[in-house]
């Protein structure tokens, strides 16, 4: 018996599956997600993968919450230990009163548990070797057996997941067959040689409503296709490849002629990252709506071509999804390191559009946007995902679009304008805003300058290297970076229900973690106003918050705290107001993490928690 009394909750646990890679059990535990899912249940898993093909560990966490917290929690009250090279560690992660399961078909010393879990023992791989000859079956099969062994454990609805089997296998009944014997095969046992159902459970809710469950890189590709693109040149990374490949999946559905039957797009893979940014820089000045999809290693070797775009003032559009770094540092971890790199990307004075998703849905949204602020801005625009949203499933509102939605190409001087003699200088502001008229090549025979280079140039073109022209020019991209910032998307501002001096600011996937991490530090007494800041370059509205706060706490998945470095350097602020709350070991930052952190800097700031009054 367990020396902690076993955790008991209903709708509301953490279990993790410990795996080896390329034991194909990653079909097998998102056939567990989705089937809770299936029972009106949110879920929010996530892969934590090895960078290699087969062989590393693997883990697959699943955050069961009918409250709909959708960020990582931290903690695990259930692992289904399938490794035995992380066996004790995996043991070691589980909270006090959770529960193990694992394969007990060869014995395993008492010393290798704990006193204060639960222990459930099924001989997964003899009931495997009992039923298959085929090794690779036997692998395969023990998959769906241990989820069997969950269904009856959990009370999971099994008509349910037969269902699913039957969606995924659907004109595959050979193999549908097999798959749900294994998983009653697992079932029946339990049923036949363990308490079921434990402490957690499972129950139908009606929490998820009409929330779609959805990948990041899926949904930023599909936002490229509603935002006009038609282009996208790419170099194979992790962990972006899923991007471009998503995008041709919906092009060739999308983007086809129906009566001649041809292709109306154009997806290159490139020989290496350089090559492909240069392609889309090459479309976008020809007038075609271009993106490339890439990560940190990418971003380092577009650098040149990126100052180009900014400076001839090129649109173009990149989709970084970022990873940990540096170097090639962990190509399978998540973090938001790419802020600095991305934001004055090339040498020289740059600055340049930075769009902060915090999910699938936001990054459709965010993408299609991109392509309208590329063309109007008449710059580089990056959409900055990270492999938390990018690659692993997401609880989210429906996409929306509406078909009456016109493409914003911005400045465009056509051919009657040209020709009724409008005065074109291809880098001449003629209203202030810092964005001058642009042609399309072939515009007119004689008129409109298409030629563009990398070079100072004056208000016209003309190549020049005098001082003036070239601060001239300098100063023009720093009002049209100023018009930029009330044309990005504003920050998303929430205050608590009581006047305070204290404020964070975080952005992206930090955001359902934070939103979790509020309610926790408010149950201790601490109450915070929040902002998540969903664009660089900073709107007016972040400095008033910093103005309104002695103190903002600034929250973020990297080492160098690269937001708040971009925020004192941008608004002006004293660095000792911004404190900050950094996590960067490539795991999803948690809700303890961030609650835990900043309740430990208010404790050190003599900060005393607010009194609940009791009447």
């Amino acid at each position: 018996m367990p020396s902690a009394s076993p955790i008991s909750s209903v709708n509301d646990f953490v279990i993790r599956f410990a795996n080896v890679n390329g034991s194909g059990s990653a079909s097998a535990n998102e056939l567990f997600a989705r089937a809770i899912l299936r029972m009106g249940v949110p879920v929010s898993p996530r892969n934590i993968f090895p960078s290699n093909i087969q062989g590393l560990p693997t883990w697959y966490e699943v955050r069961v919450t009918e409250a709909g917290h959708l960020g990582a929690r931290g903690g695990i009250d259930m692992m289904v230990a399938m490794n035995p090279q992380t066996f004790d560690r995996d043991v070691a992660s589980i909270e006090p009163g959770g529960y193990l399961l694992y394969d007990s078909t060869k014995p395993i010393p008492m010393a290798r548990f704990r006193e204060d879990i639960t222990v459930i023992g099924v001989p997964l791989t003899a009931i495997c070797n009992r039923t298959y000859t085929d090794p690779r079956q036997r692998q395969l099969f023990k998959n769906i057996i241990y989820i069997g062994v969950l269904s009856a454990l959990l009370e999971m609805d099994v008509p349910g997941i037969e269902k699913l089997l039957g969606e995924q296998y659907k004109g595959k009944e050979k193999l549908l067959q097999p798959n749900v014997h294994a998983l009653h095969l697992g079932r029946d046992w339990a049923l036949e040689n363990l308490k079921c159902p434990i402490g957690l459970r499972l129950k139908p809710a009606n929490a998820v409503g009409d929330r779609i469950f959805m990948e990041g890189n899926a949904a930023a590709a599909l936002g490229a296709v509603y935002g006009g693109a038609t282009v996208c040149a790419w170099y194979p990374i992790t962990p972006s490849s899923s991007l471009a490949e998503a995008f041709t999946r919906y092009c060739s559905r999308l983007r086809v002629d129906a009566d001649s039957k041809k292709s109306k797009y154009a997806i290159v893979q490139a020989e290496d990252e350089l090559a492909s940014i240069g392609l889309v820089i090459g479309a976008a000045w020809n007038g075609a709506r271009a993106f490339t999809a890439t990560s940190g290693p990418g971003i380092s070797l577009m650098q040149e071509f990126v100052g180009l775009a900014y400076f001839a003032e090129i649109p173009a559009v990149i989709f970084d999804v970022q990873r940990a770094g540096p170097s090639t540092g962990m190509p399978t971890r998540t973090q938001q390191a790419d802020l600095l790199s991305a934001a004055y990307a090339s040498h020289g004075d740059t600055k340049h559009i930075l769009l902060l998703p915090e999910d699938p849905t936001e990054t459709f949204e965010f993408a299609a946007d991109a392509f309208d602020l590329a063309d109007r801005l008449q710059t580089p625009v990056f959409v900055m995902l990270d492999l938390d949203i990018g690659m692993n499933h997401r609880l989210c509102r429906p996409l929306a679009w509406d078909d009456q939605r016109k493409y914003d190409r911005g400045k465009v001087m056509a051919a009657p304008d040209l020709e009724t003699g409008k005065e074109f200088g291809r880098y001449l502001d003629v209203d202030g805003d810092g964005i001058p008229f642009r042609t399309y090549p072939g515009t007119h025979p004689s008129k409109g300058s298409f030629f563009t280079r990398g070079t100072s140039r004056d208000r016209y073109a003309r190549y020049t290297e005098e001082g003036g022209a070239y601060a001239d020019n300098m100063q023009r991209l720093l009002r049209k970076f100023d018009t930029a910032k009330d044309l990005v998307p504003r920050p998303l501002q929430a205050n608590a229900d009581k006047p305070t001096k204290f404020g964070v600011i975080y952005y992206g996937s930090t955001s359902p973690a934070m939103d979790e991490a509020i309610h926790l530090l408010s149950a201790k007494g601490h109450v915070l106003d929040r902002m998540r800041v969903r664009a660089f370059p900073f709107h007016s509205s972040v400095t008033s918050f910093l103005a309104d706060h002695d103190f903002v706490f600034v929250v973020e998945q990297n080492r160098d705290a690269q937001l708040r470095t971009m925020i004192v350097n941008e608004c002006g602020v004293d660095p000792v107001r911004l404190v900050p709350i950094l996590h960067y070991d490539g795991t999803p930052i948690t809700a303890r993490f961030i609650s835990q952190s900043i309740g430990e800097h208010l404790t050190a700031l003599n900060v005393a928690p607010l009194r609940k009054v009791v009447s």
